[in-house]
């Protein structure tokens, strides 16, 4: 196990090192002049001249990208065009409330997704495959910014149970936090859980037909023995993976949820940088979002070991 880490360590370096090489060399191409932003409506030429030196916009491309990356190594991504604050310290007050909200609304795709898959693929072709099977389908149709309007309708405006819009930090109030992030995190749990029942079914149900889980059952084990210890375990490597996928793309930000229930995340940070223009910003966010991305990538790598014993050796 310690050389496979060794081995995936490895890769992770030249791929981060091309992940932002991708991420200044595509920021380059967008519209527009961060200096000409800055310097305001009279755009002095001599305010806009400062500005290209002081950036090293007057610096070629190769060189500009040594300045970033020589920041970005000493924990500096640079400051807002707009607000003039530090991006890593925009990042670090936004990250925590959409690793929240992911967090949360893994939890709910999980203890949704993997029963209902399990069950389904068990009880082939009953009553409990198909209501299992319309879920996932109700899930993956039904686009999560309906859904959260329809969920603040019920149980803000017609019930008053939850707040509709907002956010309260944890440390603040826990109880008004978990009101305030329990609809979002369902609307993006329900989608979420219909893939990974889809997923679980299908794999169960290759695994089931195995001689291994035949021999098992002919040993006389209990049938929940047998699918959640032999069956379930062996089936679990690509939940695993695309559970680690969903959950980095909730870690980029759920743009729509996020706008819906006003909850100020890594999702609205980007928005908004990217029609500021906040160069900078942007840059910061997607260098974090690939880096978690990677990340979880590896996590998922050594969690097959602790899931399928065969692959120790």
């Amino acid at each position: 196990m310690f050389d496979f880490l060794v081995r995936r360590l490895a890769t992770i370096v030249p791929t981060l090192v091309f992940v932002s090489m991708l991420i200044f060399g595509l920021q380059q191409l967008l519209p527009g002049d961060p200096a000409k932003i800055l310097a305001g409506e009279e755009q002095d030429p001599g305010v806009v001249a400062y500005l290209h030196k002081k950036l090293h916009l007057d610096e070629p491309l190769p060189v500009r990208y040594a300045w970033w990356v020589g920041g970005v190594l000493r924990g500096d991504l640079g400051d807002s065009i707009r607000t003039q604050q530090p991006v890593l310290q925009l990042i670090a007050q936004k990250l925590p409330v959409t690793v929240e909200l992911a967090l949360l609304a893994m939890a709910i795709a999980l203890v949704i997704g993997i029963p209902s898959g399990i069950v389904s693929a068990v009880g082939r072709d009953t009553a409990w495959d198909v209501a299992a099977n319309a879920f996932a389908l109700w899930g993956l149709s039904t686009p999560n910014f309906w859904l959260g309007i329809l969920m603040i309708l019920l149980f803000s405006v017609q019930l008053g149970w939850l707040p509709a819009s907002g956010y309260v930090s944890p440390f603040e109030d826990l109880r008004a936090n978990l009101a305030a992030m329990i609809m979002p995190a369902f609307v993006l749990g329900n989608a979420i859980a219909a893939v990974l029942m889809r997923h679980t079914r299908s794999a169960m149900l290759q695994v089931l037909s195995a001689d291994y889980v035949r021999t098992a059952r002919a040993k006389g084990l209990r049938e929940p023995t047998v699918v959640l210890r032999h069956a379930l375990r062996n089936a679990l490597v690509p939940i695993i993976t695309l559970g680690a996928l969903e959950l980095g793309t909730l870690l980029s930000g759920a743009v729509l949820t996020e706008q819906v229930f006003t909850i100020p995340g890594f999702g609205k940070l980007i928005v908004d940088s990217v029609f500021n223009r906040d160069y900078a910003v942007v840059q910061g966010v997607v260098l974090v979002t690939a880096t978690a991305y990677i990340a979880l990538n590896l996590l998922a790598d050594l969690a097959y070991f602790a899931v399928n014993p065969r692959l120790r050796r």
